[in-house]
Protein backbone atom coordinates (compact mmCIF):
# COMPACT_ATOMS: atom_id res chain seq x y z
CA UNK A 1 0.00 0.00 0.00
CA UNK A 2 1.28 3.55 -0.66
CA UNK A 3 0.67 6.87 0.57
CA UNK A 4 -0.28 9.14 -2.63
CA UNK A 5 -1.27 12.27 -2.48
CA UNK A 6 -4.71 12.78 -4.05
CA UNK A 7 -5.04 14.96 -7.21
CA UNK A 8 -5.25 18.44 -6.65
CA UNK A 9 -8.80 18.99 -7.97
CA UNK A 10 -10.28 15.91 -5.96
CA UNK A 11 -11.48 16.97 -2.51
CA UNK A 12 -9.57 14.90 0.09
CA UNK A 13 -12.72 15.10 2.27
CA UNK A 14 -14.76 11.80 1.78
CA UNK A 15 -18.14 12.99 2.52
CA UNK A 16 -17.66 16.57 0.05
CA UNK A 17 -16.71 14.29 -2.69
CA UNK A 18 -20.04 11.98 -2.21
CA UNK A 19 -22.04 15.38 -1.71
CA UNK A 20 -19.98 16.41 -5.11
CA UNK A 21 -21.21 13.48 -6.76
CA UNK A 22 -24.52 13.66 -5.85
CA UNK A 23 -25.13 16.69 -6.72
CA UNK A 24 -23.38 16.23 -10.13
CA UNK A 25 -25.54 13.66 -11.12
CA UNK A 26 -28.85 15.23 -9.72
CA UNK A 27 -28.08 17.95 -11.92
CA UNK A 28 -27.41 15.31 -15.07
CA UNK A 29 -29.75 12.68 -14.44
CA UNK A 30 -31.91 11.94 -17.29
CA UNK A 31 -34.35 10.30 -15.70
CA UNK A 32 -36.39 11.84 -12.58
CA UNK A 33 -38.70 10.67 -10.15
CA UNK A 34 -38.94 7.14 -8.51
CA UNK A 35 -37.29 5.43 -11.47
CA UNK A 36 -34.29 8.22 -11.07
CA UNK A 37 -34.02 6.84 -7.70
CA UNK A 38 -34.43 2.77 -8.93
CA UNK A 39 -31.52 3.18 -11.58
CA UNK A 40 -29.41 4.55 -9.35
CA UNK A 41 -29.72 1.88 -6.58
CA UNK A 42 -29.30 -0.65 -9.81
CA UNK A 43 -26.44 1.08 -10.67
CA UNK A 44 -24.72 -0.56 -7.75
CA UNK A 45 -25.63 -4.29 -8.93
CA UNK A 46 -23.98 -2.99 -12.17
CA UNK A 47 -20.80 -1.95 -10.21
CA UNK A 48 -20.62 -5.65 -8.14
CA UNK A 49 -20.59 -7.33 -11.30
CA UNK A 50 -18.01 -5.39 -12.67
CA UNK A 51 -16.24 -6.93 -9.22
CA UNK A 52 -16.81 -9.96 -10.54
CA UNK A 53 -16.07 -9.81 -13.78
CA UNK A 54 -12.68 -8.65 -12.58
CA UNK A 55 -12.42 -11.43 -10.30
CA UNK A 56 -13.13 -13.96 -13.05
CA UNK A 57 -10.57 -12.07 -15.28
CA UNK A 58 -7.98 -12.34 -12.70
CA UNK A 59 -7.96 -16.15 -12.34
CA UNK A 60 -8.30 -16.39 -16.24
CA UNK A 61 -11.69 -18.33 -15.45
CA UNK A 62 -13.22 -17.44 -18.93
CA UNK A 63 -11.44 -19.58 -21.90
CA UNK A 64 -12.28 -17.02 -23.82
CA UNK A 65 -10.83 -14.28 -22.30
CA UNK A 66 -7.90 -16.29 -20.27
CA UNK A 67 -6.29 -13.52 -17.63
CA UNK A 68 -7.87 -10.06 -18.60
CA UNK A 69 -8.00 -8.12 -15.37
CA UNK A 70 -5.32 -7.90 -12.76
CA UNK A 71 -5.85 -7.74 -8.67
CA UNK A 72 -5.48 -4.28 -8.87
CA UNK A 73 -8.31 -3.78 -11.30
CA UNK A 74 -10.77 -5.99 -8.16
CA UNK A 75 -9.62 -3.19 -6.20
CA UNK A 76 -10.36 -0.47 -8.27
CA UNK A 77 -14.00 -2.24 -8.92
CA UNK A 78 -14.29 -2.54 -4.97
CA UNK A 79 -14.13 1.21 -4.94
CA UNK A 80 -16.31 2.10 -7.71
CA UNK A 81 -19.04 -0.32 -5.26
CA UNK A 82 -18.46 1.63 -2.50
CA UNK A 83 -18.57 5.49 -4.19
CA UNK A 84 -21.71 3.98 -6.01
CA UNK A 85 -22.93 3.18 -2.54
CA UNK A 86 -21.89 5.90 -0.63
CA UNK A 87 -24.30 8.62 -3.45
CA UNK A 88 -26.89 5.72 -3.16
CA UNK A 89 -27.51 6.44 0.20
CA UNK A 90 -26.74 9.89 -0.27
CA UNK A 91 -29.98 9.98 -2.59
CA UNK A 92 -31.80 8.60 0.65
CA UNK A 93 -30.69 11.14 2.70
CA UNK A 94 -29.00 14.29 3.21
CA UNK A 95 -27.14 12.98 6.44
CA UNK A 96 -25.39 10.15 4.75
CA UNK A 97 -22.18 10.41 7.06
CA UNK A 98 -24.73 10.44 10.33
CA UNK A 99 -26.08 7.20 9.01
CA UNK A 100 -23.37 5.92 7.48
CA UNK A 101 -21.44 6.16 11.05
CA UNK A 102 -24.28 5.18 13.37
CA UNK A 103 -24.36 1.90 10.95
CA UNK A 104 -20.75 1.06 11.49
CA UNK A 105 -20.88 1.66 14.75
CA UNK A 106 -23.74 -1.42 15.28
CA UNK A 107 -21.92 -3.48 12.57
CA UNK A 108 -18.55 -2.90 14.46
CA UNK A 109 -20.34 -4.01 18.12
CA UNK A 110 -21.72 -6.73 16.54
CA UNK A 111 -18.61 -7.94 15.32
CA UNK A 112 -16.15 -6.84 17.43
CA UNK A 113 -17.72 -5.98 21.09
CA UNK A 114 -17.58 -2.95 22.60
CA UNK A 115 -14.79 -0.62 22.10
CA UNK A 116 -14.27 -0.67 25.80
CA UNK A 117 -13.52 -4.17 25.93
CA UNK A 118 -10.73 -3.63 22.68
Amino acid sequence: MTDQAAPPDVPADLWSTIDDLYAWLETNRPVDGQSGLLLRLLKLSEEVGEVSEAVIGTLGQNPRKGVSHTWEDVQGELCDVVVTALVALRTLTPDTRDVFTRHLAGVRERSLGSASAA
